[in-house]
C-alpha cells in the first residue's frame, strides 16, 4: 500500500524542469541544433509546456517520436529522473556530403542517406556535390540503380579512406551521371567516369599524386582522367 500510494505520489507530482543533452558532431565541439529548439520543438507538440505537467500525464515515447521528427535528430531518449526533471538525451545526424543541384536545391545527405536542412548554427565542412544530381526521394538506397545511389557510393567511399576524405572538396556530376573530383590542393580536375571499376581507378589515382605529381608539380596539369582502364591521362595548362 506504502509504494502504490509513493508511485501515486509521483505521478501527481509536476515536472520541475528539462534537462537536455545534445551529443555534438564528430570533430567533438559543433551542432546543428540546440537546447531551445528542443524546447520549441516540445512546446509546439504538447498542448501545454511539459514542465507544466504531472508526471503521470508525460508520455516518454511520444516525446520521443516527435523529437526524433526533426530532420537533425537521429535519435533521442527520455526519461524522468527521480527529482521529476525531464531527460532527453539527443543524437544529432551526421551530414556525409552537402548537394547543390542544378536547381538550386542545397541540402546535406546524411550518413544513412536521410534528407537534412542547412543549420542556422553551423555549416559543416564536408564534399561539396553539384551539377545533374537526381533529385533525392527516401528510398533511394534500395533502388537498383538510381544516380543519387551512385552519389553516395562514391561520397561513402572517398570519406573511407584517409587520403581521399582530405583530398576532396567538391564533386561534379554530368549529365550522362560521369563523375569529376575537384581536389583541395591544385586546381586539376580529376575525372573518373562511371563507378565502374571505381577501386581500381582510385588506387591508380592515389600512386599517381604519390609517386608522379610530386615530381611534376601541382600546377603543371589542368585535367587528369582515369577514366579509361590501365591509363592516367594528363592535359598540361
Amino acid at each position: 500500500i506504502i509504494t502504490i500510494i509513493a508511485l501515486t505520489r509521483k505521478k501527481r507530482s509536476e515536472i520541475k524542469d528539462y534537462v537536455i543533452e545534445i551529443k555534438p558532431l564528430s570533430d567533438g565541439q559543433n551542432y546543428l541544433i540546440k537546447e531551445k529548439d528542443i524546447k520549441e520543438i516540445i512546446r509546439k507538440s504538447f498542448e501545454e509546456n511539459v514542465d507544466e505537467l504531472r508526471v503521470g500525464q508525460v508520455n516518454v515515447q511520444r516525446v520521443e517520436r516527435v523529437v526524433e521528427l526533426d530532420p537533425f535528430v537521429e535519435n533521442a531518449e527520455t526519461f524522468v529522473d527521480a527529482n521529476n526533471n525531464l531527460h532527453i538525451a539527443i543524437t544529432q545526424r551526421e551530414p556525409l556530403c552537402r548537394i547543390i543541384d542544378n536547381n538550386d536545391l542545397n541540402y546535406y545527405l546524411d550518413k544513412k542517406g536521410v534528407k537534412m536542412p542547412m543549420s542556422k548554427y553551423f555549416s559543416v565542412r564536408v564534399p561539396i556535390v553539384t551539377g545533374a544530381v537526381p533529385p533525392h526521394i527516401p528510398d533511394f538506397l534500395e533502388k537498383k540503380k538510381y544516380g543519387l545511389k551512385d552519389v553516395y557510393n562514391l561520397v561513402v567511399k572517398l570519406r573511407g579512406d584517409d587520403f581521399y576524405n582530405t583530398f576532396v572538396q567538391q564533386i561534379y556530376v554530368d549529365a550522362g551521371g560521369e563523375f569529376t573530383l575537384i581536389p583541395v590542393v591544385g586546381e586539376q580536375k580529376i575525372r573518373i567516369g562511371t563507378l565502374e571499376d571505381l577501386d581500381e581507378k582510385l588506387q591508380r589515382l592515389h600512386i599517381f599524386y604519390n609517386e608522379g605529381m610530386p615530381y611534376e608539380g601541382w600546377k603543371k596539369y589542368k585535367s587528369i582522367s582515369v577514366k579509361y582502364k590501365g591509363q592516367i591521362v594528363c592535359k598540361k595548362r
